[in-house]
């Protein structure tokens, strides 16, 4: 018995549109909902990043980073920045073999862009 993947992730957002806005700007591909809905699914290779409205009060504590595997970090970061996004710093390689950056939705939700280094 083994995981195979995750099937969506799903994160809740007290702005909708500024979501659906921050995420298409990335070039994840609208599936369901939009900048109105209540509830919104972006295609995420095989699987899916969900976003639910919740309450404007709704506080988030720390719960983690999402990670997205990603065909060029370099690009990603790129686009990140064409967007003005503010990203915690430039992609670096880490000794846990891979190069990666993080970026922050609008609702306070940490996401890294990787991709696993060749030897």
């Amino acid at each position: 018995m083994k995981i195979e993947g995750v099937s969506a992730l799903t994160l809740g957002t007290r702005d909708m549109a500024a979501s659906v806005a921050f995420y298409a700007a990335l070039g994840f591909e609208l599936k369901y909902g939009g900048g109105a809905a209540e509830f919104t699914s972006f295609y995420c290779g095989t699987s899916y990043l969900n976003l639910v409205a919740v309450s404007a009060s709704t506080r988030y504590p720390w719960w983690g980073r999402v990670i997205f595997y990603v065909d060029d970090v370099d690009a990603f970061y790129a686009k990140a920045n064409d967007c003005g996004f503010e990203t915690e710093a430039p992609p670096r390689d880490a000794a846990w073999g891979e190069r990666y950056f993080h970026v922050t939705d609008p609702d306070g939700h940490e996401l890294s862009f990787a991709r696993v280094l060749t030897p």
